[in-house]
């Protein structure tokens, strides 16, 4: 049978938990929240042939629920939302060191009065700012530093295209919707992936609750490099790891309406001893890296001159790993492909990048017909889904839209998810060599 190259793009989208009981200590969840999670899923909407995977992981969809809310704040928020006024010299000391952490290029330059504000830091120095600039000053900032985290895709949005087009002379009410247009954009990210879920275009999967390594929490020996120091007492502390993977299980199934097929093990980290559990807890798959697969066959997959892997069939296939408690499968990333999306394409064009990346997934496919014709490959694609797109033009939306629209009907490549070719293609049943 002759099989299209197949290909999982499997997004991570993750943020530690911030929040010590009633306080959030940093920002970054309500401000990827408004720039990174809803965009990439809305935009897949319009290509509805491209399906994809989205790990979110438990403890970042609760977070997003209390912004949603209204009851999480975070230092940054409340900054935001004080009359400038009532600003202290402590506040404006830690607005200028923090309220331009993004990327300059990006998300600073593109808008003339951000701009204005960090070279005018960058020349006259930061105390020369706290001395100096006036309530507007200090209102615009406020202002701006929410406002440049939301997506290009909401800037068709009325309200926010006013704003972009008054630039400067915010005010406290401009700030509070601001704040309110973030919880807004917020509120519709879980329905969005639960919609698309539903209809078969996405598959949503899920972590442990917050993301700790379960190698380390089973023994902190695991995987250790032989130059690596090591605590003299191993700790070992397995009692953990059945509690954090309910409680991904629950809020997946109170938020979805199902029990997930999948789990991102964080940093795509696995060991023998941590199987048994995930199997038990009703996981069918996970992912890892290709170097973790490399390690276990103890073969080095190298690559050509032009990132073409040696013995891609070792790579491109989904193992059975088999435990006392139950079969898993286990897919692995190719790290080149994952990483020039990761760290390379934002420095280019995006439609250069974007023909770039479906010419190495071509250059794969006429690689597996050469091969072997009879067996389907499935290439993984798995990363950070949310902090690459800071250095891409416009947060990724050109190189998407670029990529997407030449893979919706190519006819040698066809995205799934994970489950999806795991539930309708056949493959060898090959299983891992476990110790």
């Amino acid at each position: 049978m002759s099989y299209p190259l197949y290909v999982a793009f499997v997004w991570h989208q993750h943020q530690p938990l911030y929040k010590s009981q009633d306080t959030y200590s940093l920002p970054w969840v309500r401000l990827h929240g408004t720039k990174d999670y809803l965009d990439l899923v809305l935009l897949l909407e319009k290509y509805p042939k491209l399906h994809q995977t989205v790990n979110l992981v438990p403890s970042l969809i609760l977070q997003l629920e209390d912004y949603s809310a209204g009851v999480a704040m975070d230092p940054y928020l409340t900054l935001a939302l004080t009359p400038c006024e009532k600003l202290e010299k402590i506040n404006k000391q830690f607005i200028i060191n923090n309220f331009f952490s993004c990327n300059y290029q990006t998300m600073i330059a593109p808008h003339p009065r951000y701009r204005e504000l960090y070279e005018q830091k960058q020349e006259r120095g930061e105390a020369w700012c706290v001395e100096n600039w006036t309530s507007q000053d200090w209102s615009d900032l406020l202002a701006w530093h929410n406002f440049a985290w939301i997506d290009p895709l909401f800037w068709d949005d009325p309200e926010i295209a006013l704003w972009l087009e008054q630039e400067k002379n915010f005010n406290l009410g401009d700030r509070q919707r601001i704040y309110g247009k973030q919880r807004e954009i917020i509120s519709r990210i879980i329905p969005q992936h639960r919609k698309m879920q539903a209809r078969g275009q996405l598959e949503v999967i899920t972590s442990p609750y917050t993301h700790p390594i379960l190698p380390l929490l089973a023994d902190s020996n695991s995987g250790a490099l032989p130059e690596m120091k090591l605590p003299q007492k191993a700790f070992q502390w397995c009692e953990d790891i059945p509690g954090h993977l309910q409680k991904a299980r629950d809020i997946y199934r109170a938020r979805f309406g199902r029990n997930p097929r999948g789990l991102w093990p964080p940093e795509q980290s696995v060991s023998p001893g941590i199987l048994p559990y995930i199997a038990r807890e009703g996981f069918h798959w996970i992912c890892s890296d290709e170097v973790v697969l490399g390690s276990t066959l103890k073969h080095f997959f190298s690559r050509d001159e032009v990132g073409n892997v040696s013995e891609p069939d070792l790579l491109y296939r989904p193992y059975r790993l088999e435990t006392k408690e139950g079969n898993l499968v286990i897919v692995f990333r190719d790290h080149c492909l994952s990483d020039l999306i990761g760290f390379t394409y934002g420095n280019r064009s995006p439609q250069g990048a974007a023909k770039d990346l479906v010419r190495r997934l071509e250059i794969i496919a006429d690689n597996r017909s050469r091969e072997d014709t009879s067996q389907p490959w499935l290439v993984t694609i798995a990363l950070d889904g949310e902090n690459c797109w800071e250095y891409y033009e416009k947060d990724g939306l050109p190189f998407l839209r670029a990529l997407y629209e030449r893979l919706s009907n190519h006819n040698k490549i066809k995205l799934v998810t994970v489950s999806e070719f795991l539930c309708r293609v056949r493959f060898r049943n090959r299983f891992l060599p476990l110790p």
